[in-house]
């Protein structure tokens, strides 16, 4: 998904028109791959714009929740604190740090693998 589309549903306050006009640009951006169309297709490329404002604007009138609205400034603060994290790479190694299959869950699933897995496995080791 596009990372610059953000979540517009169950804020306070609401969603405003461009907030909802933005995200159905990167989105029609995205399906496209314009993020500027030509001449020829401009008029399609508005037209997909509107529809899919259009029908943004309808599913977030539709949608129902009981949680709390959620407040813009606290959410975009803890975006800022995870993008500065990745940035200054505290986040970084995470997978590496993920532990790898224990030898036990491997022989246990032994018995449910195929021969050509099974000579797959011998290859590389438990």
């Amino acid at each position: 998904m596009c990372r610059n589309i953000k979540t517009l549903f169950n804020f306070e306050p609401p969603a405003t028109e461009l907030e909802i006009r933005d995200a159905s640009l990167q989105f029609v951006r995205k399906l496209s791959g314009f993020s500027v169309p030509s001449k020829a297709n401009e008029a399609a490329f508005e037209r997909a714009v509107e529809e899919v404002a259009a029908s943004a604007r309808h599913l977030i009138g539709s949608l129902v929740t009981n949680a709390e609205p959620r407040n813009r400034e606290v959410e975009a603060e803890r975006a800022r604190a995870v993008s500065d994290e990745v940035r200054s790479g505290s986040m970084m190694g995470q997978r590496a740090q993920i532990p790898a299959p224990s030898s036990t869950n491997t022989r246990a699933l032994r018995g449910v693998i195929t021969p050509l897995a099974r000579k797959y496995m011998h290859q590389i080791g438990p």
